[in-house]
């Protein structure tokens, strides 16, 4: 199942040259990363955080390839890449509305937070029944970023 959606870049978001700012496409991908969760996992991060669950970002890796431009439509997808005792590392990638010109890749590894005692701690038994059904196993055998980007510039 592909894991994707479709958004509107917005002027607030936008430069002078109407490009999307370099923050923005972190925030987008973001925000879609989230949509998907609820959309095609039943999983709603309001949930998570009243069972005691959160995630900040460790690490963010990112390339840039082509601006989103200022009223454009993209299509943004993602993917759990791997599941640890305490991290996620996501996938997430924002295309051109026809997903034939990659605008950027952005690897995301994010740290499990005890809410209750707002320090790292290991992924709860409930969630890891959750996300191993989600994991995309076979985006495992990227070691990089850029070997993932290798594979994706020959689509």
């Amino acid at each position: 199942m592909e894991i994707k959606s479709f958004y509107k870049i917005r002027f607030s978001d936008c430069d002078s040259f109407k490009h999307l700012h370099n923050s923005g496409y972190i925030d987008y991908m973001l925000n879609a990363r989230e949509d998907h969760l609820k959309e095609f996992h039943d999983i709603d991060m309001t949930n998570l955080y009243q069972k005691g669950s959160g995630w900040i970002v460790n690490k963010h890796e990112i390339v840039y390839l082509n601006p989103a431009m200022y009223n454009e439509n993209v299509c943004i997808e993602s993917n759990l890449i791997k599941l640890s005792e305490d991290t996620l590392l996501v996938e997430m990638l924002m295309w051109d509305n026809y997903q034939k010109k990659l605008k950027a890749i952005l690897w995301t590894k994010f740290i499990h937070i005890n809410m209750l005692t707002g320090k790292r701690d290991k992924h709860p038994d409930w969630f890891i029944q959750i996300a191993e059904p989600i994991e995309n196993k076979s985006l495992q055998q990227f070691n990089s970023i850029n070997d993932r980007l290798s594979v994706l510039m020959k689509r």
